[in-house]
């Protein structure tokens, strides 16, 4: 189940996950849960100008040796590597997101799509805010709870699968995507775009973020305006920070990340 340069025995520890490790519907879940509350989403690599790699080796280290988070194509990249070398049947998919269902942007976001048996599993560990924790079954119009949050799946003769999430009794829109298997260089480009361009959500903030069983805690920079938000079982509760300690010391005490050692690794 290993070798010397992906260790899947690390990767678990990693995320502390010590359950079964069988192609089944269980071990998808076990699995996906603990990589999304044990692994921060974060993409202070773009801030630093520190090229995102998103080959076997370097996702690897970076996550598991490193003891790092990443954005959507290193958390899903990796997320689908594992999978594979477990035996997992793994589609790669780009999906548009959309804030209402009319309007879709560009294929910027990764995801998965798992084939179990005769069952279809949206597998996302790399979405961020909102996100989902545990796999969704792609069945359309079921209510699929997640400790304290709900998702369902549309179809759309156009744009294919479509994931919403249910916030204060009202569904809001995701993404979309179609069941295509999309090659590594498609991503690298999406990946490359999102991480370089000017106006790109990650190159205009600073974000690491991370759900937890109650909610989700979420560290945002956005031109120096920096803030805290945990969300516990419904309840927002916002906090601006007014230094860049303050930030650091929030990084360091939610996702155990070391600005620092981060800033002094992209130097190099």
């Amino acid at each position: 189940m290993s070798n010397e340069s992906f260790n899947l025995e690390a990767y678990f520890k990693r995320i502390n996950y010590q359950g079964k490790t069988d192609v089944t519907a269980e071990t998808l879940k076990g699995l996906h849960i603990a990589h999304t509350l044990n692994v921060p989403f974060e993409n202070l690599d773009v801030h630093f100008k520190k090229p995102i790699r998103l080959d076997r080796e370097s996702l690897y280290q970076k996550i598991v040796e490193n003891k790092r988070g990443g954005y959507c194509f290193e958390m899903n990249g990796m997320f689908s590597f594992v999978l594979k070398e477990m035996g997992f049947k793994v589609l790669d998919v780009l999906a548009r997101g959309t804030r209402d269902g009319k309007e879709f942007f560009s294929q910027s976001h990764q995801v998965m799509v798992v084939e179990i048996g005769d069952e279809l599993w949206l597998a996302d560990v790399g979405f961020g805010n909102d996100g989902i924790t545990a796999p969704v079954l792609l069945e359309e119009g079921v209510d699929q709870q997640q400790f304290t949050h709900t998702y369902r799946i549309l179809k759309d003769p156009k744009h294919g699968y479509i994931l919403q999430s249910k916030v204060d009794g009202e569904y809001k829109y995701m993404y979309a995507f179609h069941l295509i298997n999309c090659h590594p260089m498609d991503f690298e480009m999406a990946n490359y775009f999102m991480a370089t361009y000017p106006n790109s959500f990650f190159s205009i903030m600073k974000m690491c973020t991370m759900p937890t069983k109650e909610g989700r805690v979420t560290l945002t920079d956005i031109r120096n305006e920096k803030k805290f938000k945990q969300l516990v079982n419904g309840q927002v509760t916002e906090t601006n920070l007014n230094s860049e300690d303050e930030f650091k010391e929030k990084l360091q005490q939610y996702f155990a990340l070391d600005y620092e050692a981060i800033k002094q690794s992209a130097a190099k």
